[in-house]
């Protein structure tokens, strides 16, 4: 009997699980069962998976607190997706999950879903779409939410992660009037309502209506229960603030991000107190104060990671208080800093050489400008104003460098035989007491080495000379650590000053005005080719100071075209007013060669004037006035608002004539006319300008290797100027294309001209031949054709028929005019059009000829 019953039971239980698993009965039993599984089972495992990669995308994340923070911590990512792909296994496997959810647990019964976790699996499904970066998808997931459940109590978070996903497709103005309708509508609880307000406050954001986002960041930041929110909206909150000019307020946002201290990352912490310590007004806050203040943030361990960051806040405030070299202590430590921050790097580069260009460092500036190029994002608006300057820099630099060597090298010149002895007798007998210094470091070293015995293969063989061999030098095979050896780091020292000179200890220590001796850029050279005897030899220094008068000229000339240039540079590139009276002055004092003359007293001139300098303005006025009162500068001064006489004897304005010939085909009078101008203009940036339609001139008349020649011309001697820099990338990329000789087969080509030659015609000859065959062009019409006169050589003209289809065809043309009996009897060449385009490069028409 006991064991009917328990068959009974067994039965009856079996019947209860087999009947619960039933997804198409609307019962007590199977809605609950499905339930708990859906919940406790497939969403928990789901969920889980959810949040790790949600906390992988928010690791992967970085902040750029020079910026405003995005309201979430994620990054945009532009890759393609195909269908069924996914970038985060985490999320592949919680929308694996949910899709699990519907399928084995949802009760679709007529168009009605009965198991109430469904609406989750959706939602959790949108979220792992939305993580995914699948935004489109996530919109669907989202939707159907609104669409089939409306009345879960999940609705309101749908309709906010939905919001989420049209912001991030871009959908802001959408997004903001669904926000703000369901915030009218709805009473939402605290966390969807801060979810809400930070949504609704990154869409203003993206439209560039913050005003609006700072009172929904407000709300957002007051009902989040998650710190990290919390610390994140406050601190965006002082970021907008801060835009608006609000610095008392944004430091009160930056101190309730500091009040959370270690309930949130230390990086909200430290940036929170570094922002509010940017807005410092020194001329009402307690200096003091803030110092000590500043100086306990460096000195905290906690702050090591954050050195980088705390280092230029404090050089930003010794730059503040005018405490320059401080400012450059602290901008230097931040560099050295450990950091992974490439901006902060560039803003320490960029101060830097700011600073230094304020100095008038403009080699060092240069360098500096340098290294924050390395350190920004190509192309970017910020880098194309460095890189500008950057490039302005570059012939201060170039002339500043000729300017010193040569006024070292003509010092040295002017000296008097017993001066130059004396000069280099000093100089030998500081190389003597360095090199005594580094024999009794390395002396001691050995000493110290030998009495340590620290390896039994060190060996000085002072014999021969070679001193400070040991087992770390190359061949030695040694294996210590080469700062471990005394001997062989004192010989390092003894190298180091034999091929570089005594170096001060500062950045960019490779550049030559770092030298502590006034010899040139070449002494070094001498001292590493000199052999023992001749480096403590004055004659032998003496000796090659140069001699050859056209040598010194030379250098002279150089020199002069340094100063005018750099006079001409500072005054308007860098309104540094000073350094180019100085530099102008300079060179009117050493008799600069005629050309240089009044150029140099016009900028002078200018320069006094733009220096409050009437004294000196009027002397320099009347100077030109009365000594070149046929010039263009008088012409200017003595009518300073007549625009008339300003345009025609502007360098633009003759430029612009010359430019007409040359497209009137007179390539010798712009030659001609561009060698008068080069010279009277010399020293004007439009001087290049000239230079290249010269060079164009050259080639259309003489040919290529004319034109070679003179492009090769403007590399070398404009190279920093654009038309340089452009005449550089011609010798490189088109004079290889344009040195091809070698004739095409007409095979090749399906465009064909008729060449008429007229060797020493007169103008009025070819423009008659060439009225007459225009005429006759007009009446042909099965040809597209069109006749150009074009320049060969000086003393040759080529009346051009342009269209024709075939070499035989353009042969057929010809003989059709003739027949036509138009007086149109005149010899002609068929030629393809390539091979034209290389008898007129080339001027090998003859060697064309030939071939035919």
């Amino acid at each position: 009997m006991r064991t009917l019953l328990k068959s009974i039971f067994l039965l009856f239980l079996t019947a209860c699980i087999v009947t619960s698993c039933s997804r198409k009965n609307d019962t007590f039993i199977n809605r609950n069962f499905h339930a708990m599984g859906t919940k406790y089972n497939i969403l928990y495992n789901g969920t889980i998976a959810l949040e790790n990669g949600r906390e992988a995308v928010d690791d992967a994340f970085t902040d750029n607190y020079w910026e405003l923070l995005p309201v979430e911590r994620m990054e945009n990512m532009d890759d393609f997706m195909l269908p069924g792909q996914s970038k985060n296994s985490d999320f592949e496997r919680a929308e694996e999950k949910a899709i699990k959810a519907v399928q084995k647990h949802g009760m679709n019964i007529k168009g009605k879903e009965h198991n109430p976790q469904i609406d989750e699996a959706y939602l959790l499904l949108g979220k792992a779409r939305y993580f995914d970066q699948r935004l489109i998808p996530a919109v669907e997931a989202f939707n159907y939410i609104l669409y089939k459940y409306p009345a879960s109590d999940k609705i309101n978070e749908a309709k906010i992660w939905r919001e989420k996903t049209n912001m991030r497709l871009e959908n802001n103005e959408l997004a903001i009037k669904n926000l703000k309708r369901l915030l009218r509508q709805e009473t939402l609880k605290d966390q969807d309502l801060a979810d809400a307000s930070a949504t609704l406050a990154q869409a203003y954001i993206n439209i560039k209506a913050k005003d609006s986002a700072l009172i929904q960041l407000a709300t957002a930041a007051e009902l989040t229960k998650k710190n990290n929110e919390k610390a994140r909206y406050n601190y965006i909150r002082g970021q907008l603030y801060n835009e608006f000019g609000h610095k008392d307020s944004a430091n009160i946002a930056f101190q309730k991000v500091m009040d959370l201290h270690r309930k949130v990352p230390r990086a909200y912490f430290i940036n929170a107190h570094l922002a509010k310590a940017a807005n410092f007004d020194m001329s009402i806050g307690d200096v003091i104060l803030f110092e000590n203040y500043l100086a306990e943030l460096e000195q905290d361990r906690e702050n090591r990671p954050f050195l980088d960051k705390i280092y230029y806040r404090i050089a930003e405030f010794h730059k503040t208080a005018n405490r320059d070299s401080l400012a450059v202590v602290y901008y230097n430590k931040s560099l050295r800093a450990s950091s992974t921050d490439r901006q902060l790097r560039a803003y320490d580069y960029n101060t830097l050489g700011d600073m230094s260009f304020d100095n008038s460092e403009y080699k060092m500036a240069g360098a500096y400008y340098d290294s924050t190029l390395t350190n920004m994002e190509v192309d970017s608006k910020p880098f194309r104003i460095i890189k500008r300057k950057r490039e302005n820099l570059q012939d201060v630099i170039y002339y500043e460098d000729v300017a010193q060597v040569n006024d070292s090298i003509l010092k040295l010149v002017n000296l008097s035989d017993t001066d130059r002895v004396a000069f280099f007798t000093g100089f030998i007998d500081q190389l003597k007491a360095k090199a005594e210094l580094l024999n009794a470091q390395e002396e001691a070293a050995l000493r110290k080495a030998n009495a340590n015995i620290v390896n039994p293969n060190i060996a000085v063989n002072t014999a021969t000379g070679n001193r400070g061999v040991g087992i770390d030098q190359p061949g030695s095979g040694g294996q210590g650590f080469y700062f471990y050896n005394p001997t062989t780091v004192a010989y390092g020292k003894n190298e180091f000053l034999k091929n570089w000179g005594d170096r001060s200890l500062k950045d960019n220590w490779r550049l030559s005005n770092t030298r502590s001796n006034e010899l040139s850029v070449q002494s070094n050279d001498l001292i590493a080719e000199a052999t023992e005897e001749e480096l403590y030899d004055p004659e032998f220094y003496v000796s090659k100071i140069p001699t050859d008068e056209n040598v010194i000229d030379s250098l002279i000339k150089d020199r002069n075209y340094a100063y005018y240039q750099l006079g001409v540079i500072y005054k308007e590139k860098f309104n540094e007013h000073g350094l180019a009276k100085e530099k102008l002055e300079a060179l009117l004092s050493n008799a600069p060669e005629e050309r240089l003359v009044l150029p140099a007293k016009y900028n002078l001139y200018k320069t006094y004037v733009l220096l409050e300098d009437n004294l000196a303005a009027e002397r320099l006025k009347n100077d030109i006035i009365t000594n070149s009162p046929e010039s263009r500068y008088a012409s200017i001064l003595l009518n300073p608002k007549s625009e008339m006489s300003r345009d025609e004897n502007s360098p633009e304005s003759v430029y612009e004539r010359i430019y007409a010939s040359y497209e009137a085909q007179k390539f010798q009078e712009v030659i001609d006319q561009s060698d008068v101008y080069i010279e009277e203009f010399e020293g004007d940036p439009i001087v290049p300008k000239f230079e290249i339609l010269k060079a164009s001139a050259r080639g259309r008349l003489y040919g290529f290797e004319a034109y070679k020649e003179s492009i090769n011309f403007i590399a070398l001697n404009y190279g920093n100027s654009d038309e340089g820099k452009r005449a550089q990338e011609i010798m490189k990329d088109v004079i290889p294309v344009l040195s091809q000789k070698e004739f095409q087969d007409n095979a090749l080509t399906k465009k064909f001209n008729v060449i008429y030659q007229f060797e020493n015609a007169t103008a009025e000859e070819v423009e008659e031949f060439l009225k007459k065959l225009n005429e006759e062009i007009t009446q042909i019409r099965y040809y597209d054709l069109s006749v150009s006169k074009d320049i060969y050589d000086k003393n040759t003209v080529f009346v051009v028929v342009h269209g024709l289809n075939s070499i035989n065809g353009a042969s057929g043309f010809a003989d059709l005019l003739e027949e036509r009996k138009a007086n149109i009897t005149r010899p002609y060449i068929a030629i393809s059009s390539p091979n034209y385009e290389i008898v007129q490069r080339h001027k090998n028409l003859n060697e064309y000829l030939k071939l035919q």
